[in-house]
């Protein structure tokens, strides 16, 4: 991920005084991502990520995502496990942000997202839904439809800079969602941004989950829904229902979805699309000059939509 606040080698060596992980052996910056500032660590001992986290991150939700990775990993999870300082504590400070040090992943993430992959992420999300079950804490998903009208509103007229109509277009779309977004469904401790870059594999694999920072309460399906936009699309926009399939048969290996999620599953997909249009829409618009990070294109995501505008129903989704 992006390094926004610089870390110097004395910075570090006095940071990490406080634990007890061996002596560093090498520090770099990691390049990917757009939300915190992350640095590898090697030390005499292991490997570890360092991260501050950035002005995006609310500190007050700290400890949800440091919790909630906690639990997960001794649920035996694969995920980032935070490390604690000699006196306990997981989520300290260093130049002036909340910073963390958490256990280091073996993986890589693919580029090219082939059906098998789909199956293994589908069977690893469900795990993750099972392990987080009994998770005590909770955090409101400020990004799911509730969500969605300050962003439009935040956005305007300007949205037609992008696309003309774009703005009545997805005014119109909300007003249906909202309308029919479902409730009463399964719910429990979601993802929230399972895109490929934070899915890591050991060739067909699934090694280990990262970046839980968009992680909160939610229906269960829509995790599922937002893999179905993020895995499932071609590079020329078209819908690939095998990998879908295999998405959805890989995560009913490990926790079946009701008749209800199922049928709710055309929606879920809608709003998913939605909701990352908005805030790459908001994002573009927005974008400061000279920034380190060139943000995404929102568009990618309004012909996701309409695909999902035009779904027949759960079969076209491989249900």
């Amino acid at each position: 991920m992006a390094v926004y606040t610089p870390v110097s080698d004395d910075e570090l060596q006095a940071f990490l005084a406080d634990y007890d992980i061996g002596a560093v052996t090498s520090f770099a910056g990691i390049a990917e991502g757009v939300e915190n500032s992350n640095f590898l660590v090697r030390t005499t001992r292991s490997t570890y990520i360092l991260t501050l986290y950035e002005k995006r991150v609310k500190p007050a939700e700290l400890p949800f995502f440091i919790g909630l990775m906690d639990h997960l990993a001794k649920k035996g999870l694969s995920c980032p496990e935070p490390v604690a300082a000699r006196d306990g504590v997981t989520l300290r400070s260093l130049n002036g942000r909340p910073a963390a040090v958490v256990t280091f992943l073996e993986g890589m993430w693919h580029r090219r997202i082939q059906p098998v992959y789909c199956r293994s992420l589908g069977a690893a999300m469900a795990a993750m839904h099972v392990a987080g079950a009994d998770f005590p804490m909770t955090r409101v998903n400020n990004l799911s439809v509730a969500g969605w009208r300050p962003l439009l509103e935040a956005c305007g007229m300007k949205s037609n800079q992008i696309y003309h109509g774009l703005y009545n277009a997805l005014n119109q779309e909300l007003g249906i969602l909202e309308r029919n977004w479902p409730d009463g469904l399964p719910s429990g401790t979601i993802h929230a941004d399972l895109f490929p870059d934070n899915v890591f594999f050991l060739g067909d694999r699934v090694s280990g989950i990262i970046d839980f920072y968009f992680a909160c309460t939610d229906s269960l399906a829509y995790d599922l829904a937002i893999c179905l936009n993020a895995w499932c699309f071609e590079p020329d926009g078209s819908f690939n229902v095998t990998k879908a399939r295999q998405l959805v048969a890989g995560y009913q290996t490990v926790r079946p979805l009701s008749a209800a999620e199922r049928e709710a599953m055309p929606v879920l997909a809608r709003g998913s699309a939605l909701r990352f249009l908005l805030t790459r829409l908001f994002d573009w618009l927005n974008h400061p000059e000279g920034a380190f990070v060139k943000p995404k294109d929102p568009m990618e995501y309004h012909q996701k939509l309409r695909f999902h505008q035009s779904a027949t129903g759960p079969v076209a989704y491989g249900l």
